[in-house]
Formats: C-alpha cells, structure tokens, sequence
C-alpha cells in the first residue's frame, strides 16, 4: 500500500518496519526535548501522514520508551484519516513518570505506528444478550 507523506525535516529518515516481520513501523522525535519529572510533552514525529481511506493510524509506546522513564500520555494515539493538512504534524504525547528530568533527543525512536482497518459497528439492541454473566472485572484471574 502507498502512504503519503510529508518530512518537516529532511535529514530524519522516513518511518522505518525494522525487521520482515515487523507490523508496526518507527517514530522519531524531530527535535531535542527535555521533559520534567511528573510531566507531560508533546514530541513532534516529523511526519504529516496521509491515513489511507478505510484505515485509521495507530500511535502505540515502543517496548524501549518505558525504559526510558517515559509511557504515551494517552495509552495510545489516534490519527484520523482526514489529520492531514500542511500543519498537522502527527505528535508524540509522553509523560515522564519518574523523578528525573528525561531527555529525549532529535531522532529518537520513541513510538510506533500501525495502520489499521477501520469497521464501523452497526448496532442491534436487544433487551438481553444472554442469561448468565461470566464474572466482574478481572474475574478469570
């Protein structure tokens, strides 16, 4: 599939699948960024990325970016398919949660992305679904 997209910066390569078998492919930080303990920072990726009709892009943390002393401030980001205008930077919204100042440098790979098929439920409502209940939240242990 053939994705449009826009480099602020020139410099910092295009987003990258690592391996053959990689389903997401790398975020970067375009610039140095120093983030205070207990505090939240938006990261720009470098990319303007046109989502695909009938997918949506998916911001998730890399297995290293918790080592790192930092997680997605939002669990997970969502990039529409209409987020691409001359100013629509996808962001990075991390939050440092330790008690030292992170820093972040120009290039780093802080966040993957995963294009995604997007299915709009069409809803059906019943009275009941079905007569027994599996147990609360957590309940399989």
């Amino acid at each position: 599939m053939k994705v449009r997209i826009t480099r602020i910066d020139k410099e910092l390569p295009l987003p990258e699948y690592h391996t053959e078998g990689a389903v997401a492919f790398d975020l970067y930080s375009r610039m140095d960024v120093d983030i205070a303990p207990k505090e939240r920072a938006v990261l720009p990726s470098n990319f303007i990325i046109e989502v695909p009709k009938g997918y949506f892009l998916m911001i998730a943390a890399r297995s290293s970016t918790a080592k790192r002393g930092l997680m997605l401030a939002n669990g997970v980001g969502t990039i529409d398919q209409d987020y691409h205008g001359p100013k629509d930077e996808v962001g990075i919204s991390v939050y440092n949660f330790t008690d030292e100042p992170v820093m972040v440098k120009r290039g780093d790979r802080i966040a993957q992305g995963l294009l995604i098929p997007i299915i709009h439920a069409e809803w059906q409502e019943v009275e009941k679904i079905k007569d027994e209940s599996r147990g609360g939240f957590g309940s399989t242990g």
